[in-house]
Parts: structure tokens; sequence; C-alpha cells
């Protein structure tokens, strides 16, 4: 019987967890006959060696998987690096936390993750950008969140704090480039930088038509970071991917993202945060929907009751325990444009008595025009009319920073 050194045994592990990963990414061709898309972190092949031997944090959250093989077996990017031995020093979590079970908004604290020890680090609430002290001891970060293209969903703004204290310190980024489930337009209002918040910081269309990678070149190359530093950025490119590729997300992206028509239908049902009314939190149909008590049954479109009711992702919901009268959208066909036509639809539907916009509306939409245009009657598609020339204008500065066909 031969005997293995500790050293040698999890040397001979190691280079078999890699050889398994290689293979579990060879391609296969998906239901429509392209070739499937390989997610960057599961080309281990093309970051590892980076990593050997220095002390590494990790932004990420429970999207942060690695595909096994065909059919959904996953493998958290962070336990597949421990068995790899990379020195992962510490995770920095998003808004929805390290696993993705809090809620929008919900403060979320550090602790420590009960599978691996490791400390966990916010990026919400007080603490959305990373210290320098936080980062002090890291010689290396890799960034891993799958993003859904939508300028008030926060992850791009973790990314910016992100990549601007990693400048301050000269530490490089790894950024793990993932799908754009909303990659295949551009529109939506523009930010006026003087609505710039952490629900939005960039002068972008509400639907920017990029992935976090090419997102990230933008960052970096319009100088959008504090002091107009520039980070040392490296991307893993995906493979056999383009703008217009069909992408299923394995994951939900956050609590109340469920699935594909949710994701597509974010982008026009995401302004009802910033209203009175309910857009699905609460039930199973989270942005497939939208309703409130006082919405009056109506023959001619797709009418449906529900009452929401605290669940994973809402614990307290708009009209808890309330009968709501509303609009279902789950059959709705893919999107490729904003649609306002219910944001519209639900301002007309809400009585003159009640405050149908909330504090949170401008910051969501970024301009205070959007709100004066729907109270002054305009119609959606007058209202899409008249942020066309600034989405034109931002394509022709995103082609410059475009990695994707």
């Amino acid at each position: 019987m031969i005997r293995f050194k500790n050293t040698y045994f999890f040397l001979v592990y190691n280079w078999l967890v890699v050889l398994f990963l290689f293979i579990s990414c060879t391609s296969f061709t998906q239901n429509d006959g392209s070739e499937k898309i390989i997610t960057a972190s599961e080309q281990t092949e093309k970051y590892i060696p980076m990593l050997k031997g220095k002390k590494v944090a990790i932004i990420a959250n429970q999207t942060t998987v690695i595909e096994r093989k065909k059919g959904g077996e996953f493998v958290h990017l962070v336990d597949s690096l421990l068995a790899l031995d990379i020195n992962i020093i510490k995770v920095f979590a998003p808004e929805h936390g390290f696993r993705g079970k809090a809620d929008a908004g919900e403060h979320v604290s550090n602790h420590k993750d009960i599978k691996t020890g490791l400390p966990i680090i916010s990026l919400y609430g007080k603490n959305k950008k990373p210290s320098q002290e936080q980062l002090s001891n890291i010689d290396i970060v890799v960034f891993d969140i799958q993003d859904v293209g939508v300028r008030f969903y926060t992850y791009i703004s973790t990314m910016t704090y992100v990549m601007e204290t990693c400048a301050e310190l000269d530490i490089p980024v790894i950024l793990l480039d993932r799908p754009n489930p909303n990659g295949h337009y551009v529109d939506g209002p523009t930010l006026e930088i003087e609505h710039k918040s952490f629900v939005g910081m960039h002068p972008i269309p509400l639907v920017y038509g990029m992935t976090m990678g090419e997102y990230a070149q933008m960052v970096n190359g319009e100088k959008w970071m504090e002091g107009n530093v520039k980070c040392d950025l490296t991307i893993i490119r995906l493979k056999n991917y383009t703008h217009n590729s069909e992408y299923n997300l394995p994951i939900r992206p956050s609590p109340n993202l469920p699935n594909d028509q949710s994701i597509n239908l974010y982008p026009s049902l995401g302004f009802f945060e910033g209203t009175i009314i309910n857009a699905g939190r609460g039930t199973e149909f989270q942005f497939q929907r939208y309703g409130a008590p006082f919405f009056h049954a109506d023959s001619s479109i797709e009418d449906l009751t529900y009452t929401p009711q605290p669940n994973f992702g809402s614990k307290d919901p708009k009209f808890k325990g309330e009968l709501c009268h509303g609009v279902d959208l789950s059959k709705v066909e893919k999107l490729s444009m904003v649609n306002l036509k219910w944001l519209v639809d639900a301002y007309h539907k809400t009585p003159k008595d009640k405050e149908f916009f909330g504090n949170s509306f401008t910051i969501h939409a970024g301009n205070i025009e959007l709100q004066k245009q729907i109270e002054s009657g305009k119609t959606a598609k007058e209202i899409r009319a008249s942020w066309q020339k600034d989405v034109e204008k931002f394509k022709k500065v995103r082609i410059k920073y475009l990695i994707y066909d």
C-alpha cells in the first residue's frame, strides 16, 4: 500500500478538480442549435493562475456559481476556489446578501459564512463602498455577480465602488463576465447627474445593453470614479455570447426576480417601486403583475385579483393582506423596449385623493421629467419619443466599450 503525503494528495486533488471543471465546460449545443454560452467563471484555466499565491477577496452572491454539467448542477465559486487551495481572505456581498435572501433595501450585517467560515462584509446600507481598511490586506479582487442590465438594479453601483477603492489602493480586479438577459436593447430615460444615487450613479439610459464587463470598461474609460482614478481591470470574457443571445438565468438574481419573464418586465415595472402600486411583491409573480385595492375590475384587459402576503424576499409588501385588483402580465411576449403603458394606466386608475408618486420615484426614473410628463397627460408613446435623442447619444459612447456583437 502506497502512502501519500498530505501535500502531494491535495496537489493531485486540486488538479483533478481543475480538470473536472474544465471538462464540464466543454461546448454543447442549446435547444435552438447554437453553442452553449460559457460564463467566465466556468473558464477556470483563464484566471486560476492569476490567483495562485495571492490573498484574494471575492465580490459574490448566490449567482456566483459554476455549472458543473448540463442539467443545472452548480458549485459556488467560493467553494470551488477554496477546493483549489486559493487563499480567499474575505467575501464582500452586495444588496440581498451573500446567499441572496434579504429583501430589497433590507440591512444586511457583516457576519461569517456558516459553510466556509469566511468573513462576509456587506456592501449595502452605510457601507456601500468597501473601505481602504477592509481591502488593505488583499492582493487581488474577483468580481462575479449576475446583472440584469437595468440602471436601478444596484449591482453596477456596487461594482463601481469596488473598482474605485481598488484603484485607490492599486489592487487589480478580475471581473468574471456574465450574460445580460436584457442586453438586446437600449432604452429608457437617461439619468440626470443631479439625481445621482446608489440606485443610479451614471448618466446612462435605464436599459443600457451591456454586460458587467463592458460596463466596467465604460466606468474606467469615461472616468466616472471619484478623483478620475482608473482601475487595473482584467475581464474574463464569455464564450459564444452576443447581445441577442437567448439566456435563461439558472438562479434567480435576487429574491423578487424569480424567472425570465420577471427579468424582462423589470425595466418597465420597476418604476412601480417609486409609487403606491404593488408590482407583485408578496406573491409568486413578482414584476409580472401590478395592482391595488382601489383599482376597478376591467374586462377589456387581463384582470386578476390577488392578496399580497409576506414571503421570500418581501416581508412587508404593499397592501399586505388586502385584496388587490390588478393586471396579469405573466404571458406578455418578450419586450425589446421599456413599456410605459402600464405605468400610465396605473396612474389614471388611481383616485386623485391618493398620492401616486412616492419620494423614490425620481431616483428610479433618474429625472423629474417623467413624473411631470405622466401628470400632464402625455401618452406612453409621446414620453418614449422624448428620450430617444439621449438614447442615441449614449449608444455612440457605448459602442467604444462593447466586447460582444
